[in-house]
């Protein structure tokens, strides 16, 4: 489809879909939206007036089985992701999938296959975000010996602040809508893959420290994911990784803190409140860490429409992210849980 009108069918058109991948798939040249389908065609009509999207689908089959839509983006909850991506693949679609990629990790498997049964297809799941301005210069220094042998890796990330019993349920919360996805455990776990590998090995213990919220009906819903976890273990190139995410922390002195410690040298990444996230480094014998700037020229950014479409006019391959490291992202998740 190097030349071609690429048209593209959008299901569940929730804050992601809205605000970055229907503006960022219609900001590609020769690319356009043709339907879409939401929970109601009520709240599909209004995305489709705000961004003139000519067709309101009834229902997410109705896309899927409509010969004139080359490829689909699915912006629902975790829940309707393996369904939806192995119909749209199997009715020869293109499929860009909201992250994270599924329930669990069988889905993702189920996902992965339909997908190397259509080798010819695109299968993109959203990446995580948060790093990707600063993924090249750490995984370059790690590459070039910087901290020698990796001897730990040290994450927390620290969401909201003290435990907030009447905050709302959210589909984070409901485990038939997310499955085994904990917070932004697996997102962050995703970045860090990029630049160490994947665990081992692990142990993990959580606790939901809000025990009980009362959803929209006012009924008082016990909550069976947790909302601080701790996760320890070994890494697949050797050191260790000590993982802790939790929703309920107040005053936590960082939102996000990961320190690479090695051998030789130690890399570390900040956010605090709402300052911008800083990389630091220091090697043997120095006095401490300095901040790194960052080459504009190894500064990532978001760009996942515009890989999509490339990815589709085999322009450029998938690798934020494919399907192939999300699942590796899930069975990790899988294991948290099990734990």
């Amino acid at each position: 489809m190097a030349n071609e009108i690429i048209r593209i069918g959008v299901i569940g058109a929730g804050g992601n879909t809205t605000k970055l991948h229907i503006p960022g798939l219609q900001a590609q040249d020769d690319v356009e939206i043709m339907s879409v389908a939401n929970r109601t065609t009520a709240s599909g009509q209004r995305v489709a007036d705000e961004f003139d999207i000519p067709r309101v689908a009834a229902d997410w089959q109705e896309i899927i089985e409509d010969p004139g839509i080359d490829a689909v983006c699915i912006g629902t909850w975790p829940y309707m992701h393996a369904p939806m991506t192995i119909a749209a693949l199997e009715a020869g679609k293109h499929v860009l999938c909201e992250a994270r990629m599924a329930l669990n990790a069988d889905q993702g498997h189920e996902m992965l296959a339909a997908s190397r049964r259509a080798p010819r297809l695109v299968a993109q799941i959203v990446p995580a975000p948060h790093t990707l301005a600063f993924d090249r210069t750490i995984v370059e220094l790690i590459g070039a010996g910087y901290i020698g042998e990796l001897i730990s890796l040290d994450a927390r990330v620290s969401m909201a602040g003290f435990p907030n019993a009447d905050s709302d349920i959210t589909w984070r919360q409901n485990r038939d809508l997310s499955g085994n996805n904990i917070m932004a455990m697996g997102i962050r776990y995703e970045a860090m893959m990029r630049w160490v590998g994947p665990m081992a090995s692990l142990f993990a213990v959580g606790q939901a420290v809000v025990g009980h919220r009362v959803d929209e009906s006012g009924r008082r819903v016990a909550m069976s994911i947790p909302d601080h976890v701790d996760i320890v273990g070994q890494m697949e190139q050797g050191g260790q990784m000590r993982f802790n995410v939790s929703s309920v922390l107040g005053h936590a002195p960082a939102g996000v803190d990961v320190c690479i410690f090695g051998t030789e040298g130690t890399i570390r990444l900040v956010q605090a409140g709402s300052d911008p996230m800083t990389l630091f480094a220091g090697k043997r014998g120095e006095d401490g860490l300095s901040q790194i700037d960052i080459d504009p020229a190894k500064k990532g950014g978001w760009r996942v429409e515009e890989e999509f479409i490339n990815a589709i006019r085999g322009v450029e391959t998938i690798s934020h992210t494919d399907f192939t490291t999300a699942v590796k992202y899930m069975e990790w998740t899988d294991a948290v849980t099990q734990s």
